[in-house]
C-alpha cells in the first residue's frame, strides 16, 4: 500500500518546484514554464510515492522507468532529479538551456542528465516509446524468469508516463496506445494532464473528443481526477491523486490512463491558465507574484527551501532500501537459475553468444555462386540463424513479415493467446515474433523504446517506401545512438507493378542524410550475411538500416572471396585491373552486378576499370585516410557511381569529371527488370558513362 500522508513539507516542496522551474526558464529567456509549474504536484507524488528508483544508481536494473513524453516541459523532471538526489545541481538549473554545457536542455536528452530514460520532444514519440519500454519489460521476464509469479520477478517493473494533449493529438500515440491495449500492458501507466492549453490557444479548436472513451475503446484502464473544483476554485489535492493512482496499480491486466485536470501555470498571476505560459517566460512581475502567493521572497532567485529539499532527499534512502531488497531477490534467482544468470549477464553486458560467428559462417557455407536470391530472403535466413544462437534477438514487420522475411520460424508471437489467429495460432505475452500491423510510425518508436527499456535486441520491417513512416523515431533513434535495425525491402523501381507510388527513389539520399545513421544495401547474400556481422559487431551504438530487394540477384564469386574483409570497412575494392585504373566504378545493392558486368566490357575494350562496392558510405567513411585513398585513390578522376535512387549522395566522390548512373524521376508501371531498363540502370549504361567520364578527363589535360 502507497504512503498516502503528505506532510507540510511535502506541499513546500511542491511550491518550491514551481518557484524554481519559473526561475529557470524566466533566466534562460526562453522555455516552456507553465506546464512544470501546474506539473509539479504530479510529478512529485510519483518521484516521491510511486515511482521504483534509486538516485544513487540511476541506471539499476530493477527500476521503474518514467518518461516524460512532453518533453518541453523539461524542468518538471529536471527539478524532481534535484530533489531526489540525482546529481543534478541547483546550479545546473541556474542554466537551463545554457548552451553546450548544460546539463538541462531544453529537451531531455538521454546520455546527458542521470535519470533521463529517453531524449523527447517531439510529441508523441515518447508515450508511443514507452509503449516500447513496457513491451522490452515482459519479454526480458520471459526470457530470463517466465515462471514467477506476477510481482515477485526481479525482472517485474513499471513504466510511467506524464504526457499532454499534443502527446495524444500526434497520430504515433494513437498507433502505439492502440497495441498497447491489444497488448494488455499492465505494466504501464500514463497520467495524462489535461491543461486544455497549447501554442495556439485552448485546444478545444483541434481536440474536443471525449479521451477516456478513447483509451476504453483501445481496452486500457481508465480514471480521472480534476484538480479544477465544481465551484471553480482549484486544489491540487494529492491526497486525491494518490488514491486515484493506487487504485489504479490494483489494475494488472491493462495499461492505465489517468486524466488530471489541470490550469496551466497556476497559481502565477496573469499567466494561470493563460496560453502565453506554455512557450514563453512568464516575465519578471508574474514571476514576482507566484512567489508571493507562495510565501517565498520576490527578491530572492531560485530559493531553497532547505527542510522541504532535505524531506525530498529522503527518497534517496527509500531507493537504496529497495535496491537492496532487489540485490537479495536477484541472487536467490541467480542462484536458482545459473543458466539464465549467464544468459542475462551476458545481453545486460551487450555481448554476442560464443557461437555468434559461427552461426553466420555456417550459413554462408551453403552459398552457390550463380544463385539467383533476394537480398531480403536472404537477410530472413541471416535473422533465423542468428535467433538460433540469440534468444534475445526477436522483432516483426508491419504487416509485412512474409514480404520483408522478418518472420522467426517456429517462434510464438508476442501476444496474448486469446488473440490467436488461424494463421498465428501460437501466441504467448513472452513470444519472439512482433506483428505491428499497418502502423509504421509506431514501430519505429515502439522498437526504440524496447532497446532503451530492456537488455534484448529488436529488429523491425516494412517495404523501404513506407521508411518514411518512422523517419521521426529513425532521428531519435540515431540522436540517442539507439541500435536500432530497420529491415526495409523492395529497395527500388525493380519492385515492379505496385508502381511508382511503392518505388523508392530519393530514400537512400535522405536517410544518409541523418547524423550517425547507417545505411547499407548489400549486393547479394554474401554481403547480406556479412552487413549483419558487422552490425552486431561493430563498436558503435548507431541504428542502421539493411535496404534490400525484393527481387534475385546473383551470388557474385568476387564476393565470395572479399566481402568478408570488405563489408565492414564500407566500400572495398571488388573488381581491379593492373596498375592504375582508368575508371572507378562504385555501386550498391543489385546495382553492383551491372558495374561488374560493364567493368568486363570494358576490359574487352583495353579499358581498365575497377569496380568498388559500397554497400555503406557512412562506414566507409569512419575508415582512415590511407584506407580511403587504397579504394578511391584520388589521381582517377574519371569515376561513376551507379544506384539505382538520386544521385545526391554520390557527388562528393564522382568529382568534377564523375558521371552518375542513376534515377532522377518517379518510378514506372510495369514490370521490375523492364523498369531498371527503361530508366536507364543497366549494364551499358554503366560503360557509356565510364567512357563519357574518361573523355572529361583526357579533355582537360
Amino acid at each position: 500500500m502507497t504512503d498516502n500522508t503528505w506532510s507540510e513539507l511535502d506541499e513546500r516542496a511542491i511550491k518550491m518546484a514551481k518557484v524554481l522551474s519559473a526561475d529557470a526558464v524566466q533566466k534562460a529567456g526562453h522555455g516552456h514554464p507553465g506546464s512544470p509549474v501546474s506539473l509539479a504536484p504530479i510529478a512529485y507524488t510519483l518521484y516521491q510515492r510511486f515511482i521504483k528508483h534509486d538516485p544513487n544508481d540511476p541506471k539499476w536494473a530493477g527500476r521503474d522507468r518514467f518518461i516524460l513524453s512532453g518533453g518541453h516541459a523539461s524542468l518538471t523532471q529536471y527539478v524532481q532529479l534535484y530533489f531526489s538526489g540525482y546529481g543534478v545541481t541547483l546550479d545546473d538549473l541556474k542554466n537551463f538551456r545554457g548552451g553546450k554545457d548544460t546539463r538541462t536542455p531544453g529537451h531531455p536528452e538521454v546520455g546527458l542528465t542521470p535519470g533521463i530514460e529517453m531524449t523527447t520532444g517531439p510529441l508523441g514519440q515518447g508515450l508511443a516509446s514507452a509503449v516500447g519500454f513496457a513491451y522490452g519489460q515482459r519479454f526480458e521476464r520471459g526470457l530470463l524468469d517466465p515462471d514467477a509469479p506476477e510481482g515477485t520477478s526481479p525482472f517485474d517493473h513499471k513504466v510511467w508516463v506524464i504526457c499532454g494533449e499534443g502527446d495524444v493529438e500526434e497520430g504515433v500515440s494513437s498507433e502505439a496506445c492502440s497495441l498497447a491495449g491489444n497488448q494488455k500492458l499492465g505494466n504501464l501507466t500514463v497520467i495524462f494532464d489535461a491543461n486544455h492549453i497549447q501554442i495556439e490557444g485552448e485546444t478545444k479548436i483541434a481536440f474536443a473528443e471525449d479521451i477516456l472513451k478513447r483509451y476504453e475503446a483501445y481496452g486500457w484502464y481508465t480514471d480521472e481526477i480534476s484538480f479544477i473544483q465544481p465551484d471553480g476554485s482549484y486544489k491540487e489535492d494529492i491526497e486525491g491523486l494518490t488514491k486515484v493512482l493506487e487504485k489504479a496499480e490494483q489494475v494488472t491486466d491493462r495499461p492505465k490512463f489517468i486524466k488530471v485536470d489541470t490550469l496551466i501555470a497556476w497559481p502565477t498571476p496573469g499567466k494561470t491558465n493563460d496560453p502565453s505560459s506554455h512557450g514563453s517566460a512568464l516575465g519578471v512581475d508574474a514571476v514576482r507574484g507566484l512567489k508571493e502567493t507562495l510565501g517565498f521572497d520576490p527578491d530572492v532567485d531560485f530559493p531553497v527551501d532547505e527542510e522541504a529539499l532535505a524531506n525530498a532527499r529522503k527518497v534517496a534512502e527509500r531507493g537504496l532500501k529497495a535496491h537492496a531488497e532487489w540485490d537479495e531477490a536477484f541472487a536467490k534467482w541467480a542462484a536458482a537459475n545459473p543458466d539464465k544468470a549467464a544468459l542475462y549477464e551476458r545481453i545486460h553486458a551487450g555481448k554476442l553468444p560464443e557461437d555468434f560467428d559461427k552461426a553466420i559462417d555456417d550459413l554462408e557455407a551453403g552459398y552457390e555462386v550463380g544463385a539467383k536470391v533476394a537480398t531480403r530472403k536472404a537477410s530472413g535466413a541471416v535473422l533465423n540463424a542468428l535467433a538460433a544462437v540469440m534468444p534475445e534477438l526477436w522483432g516483426g514487420s508491419a504487416d509485412l513479415g512474409g514480404s520483408n522475411n522478418t518472420d522467426i520460424k517456429g517462434a510464438a508471437s508476442f501476444v496474448p493467446e486469446e488473440f490467436a489467429t488461424t494463421q498465428h495460432p501460437n501466441c504467448s505475452v513472452y513470444g519472439r515474433q512482433l506483428h505491428f500491423g499497418v502502423r509504421e510510425f509506431a514501430m519505429g518508436a515502439i522498437t526504440n523504446g524496447i532497446l532503451l527499456g530492456s537488455d534484448t535486441r529488436v529488429f523491425n520491417g516494412t517495404f523501404f517506401q513506407f521508411a518514411d513512416y518512422e523517419r521521426a523515431a529513425c532521428r531519435l533513434a540515431a540522436l540517442m545512438e539507439v541500435p536500432n535495425l530497420y529491415v526495409w525491402t523492395h529497395d527500388s523501381v525493380a519492385l515492379g507493378e505496385d508502381g511508382p507510388t511503392h518505388q523508392p527513389i530519393e530514400h537512400l539520399a535522405s536517410f544518409r542524410a541523418i547524423p550517425q545513421f547507417e545505411v547499407v544495401r548489400p549486393a547479394d547474400q554474401w554481403e547480406t550475411a556479412e552487413a549483419y556481422r558487422a552490425f552486431f559487431e561493430k563498436e558503435n551504438t548507431y541504428p542502421t538500416a539493411m535496404i534490400l530487394t525484393r527481387q534475385g540477384v546473383p551470388t557474385l564469386a568476387e564476393t565470395a572471396e572479399k566481402a568478408k574483409d570488405g563489408v565492414k570497412k564500407g566500400a572495398y575494392v571488388l573488381v581491379d585491373t593492373e596498375g592504375t585504373p582508368d575508371v572507378i566504378i562504385m555501386a550498391t545493392g543489385s546495382e553492383v552486378q551491372w558495374a561488374v558486368s560493364a567493368a568486363k566490357t570494358l576490359a574487352g575494350e583495353g579499358i581498365k576499370a575497377r569496380v568498388v562496392s559500397v554497400p555503406c558510405v557512412e562506414w566507409f567513411e569512419e575508415q582512415d585516410a590511407e584506407y580511403k585513398e587504397a579504394v578511391l585513390p584520388a589521381a582517377v578522376k574519371a569515376r561513376v557511381s551507379v544506384e539505382a535512387g538520386v544521385a545526391m549522395p554520390w557527388y562528393k566522390y564522382l568529382g568534377s569529371y564523375g558521371k552518375p548512373v542513376s534515377i532522377e524521376q518517379f518510378g514506372l508501371q510495369g514490370d521490375g527488370a523492364q523498369n531498371m531498363i527503361d530508366l536507364g540502370i543497366t549494364a551499358e549504361h554503366v560503360v557509356e558513362a565510364a567512357k563519357a567520364s574518361i573523355a572529361e578527363v583526357e579533355a582537360a589535360k
